[in-house]
């Protein structure tokens, strides 16, 4: 089986990726800058709405299989709003992610739990 690497998620749902709720963010320009610096198999895919409107624009960096089995987890990034920091999350998912390299450390400031992990019920489950 092909090792895919890891998988970026980037939110663009009802709040992540408008203009609306974050004027002046090229949101598009986020979305090309991964794709054209994360080297393969590593990938990017776009998503609906998350459900984490709280903290958009909402980023997922997902372990490779490699990752999962060293221990890796998705790993939620809350507030991507700079080149700074899609530049590290690049930097990052080149480096293996999740389970193989610890993140940038800028990027520690934008992690957060994904909130289902503690009890708390999921948008529209209640």
């Amino acid at each position: 089986m092909r090792n895919p690497g890891c998988l970026i998620t980037v939110c663009r749902g009802c709040c992540c990726g408008t203009e609306r709720k974050h004027p002046g963010v090229d949101h598009r320009e986020q979305v090309d800058r991964l794709r054209r610096e994360l080297s393969p198999p590593s990938r990017v895919r776009v998503s609906g709405c998350l459900g984490l409107c709280v903290r958009s624009n909402v980023v997922v960096v997902g372990p490779s299989p490699e990752g999962r089995l060293s221990g890796g987890r998705p790993v939620w990034l809350g507030f991507v709003l700079d080149e700074e920091v899609v530049g590290d999350i690049a930097v990052w998912g080149n480096a293996g992610g999740p389970g193989i390299a610890d993140p940038p450390p800028a990027l520690t400031f934008y992690v957060f739990e994904w909130p289902w992990r503690r009890g708390i019920t999921a948008p529209g489950k209640e």
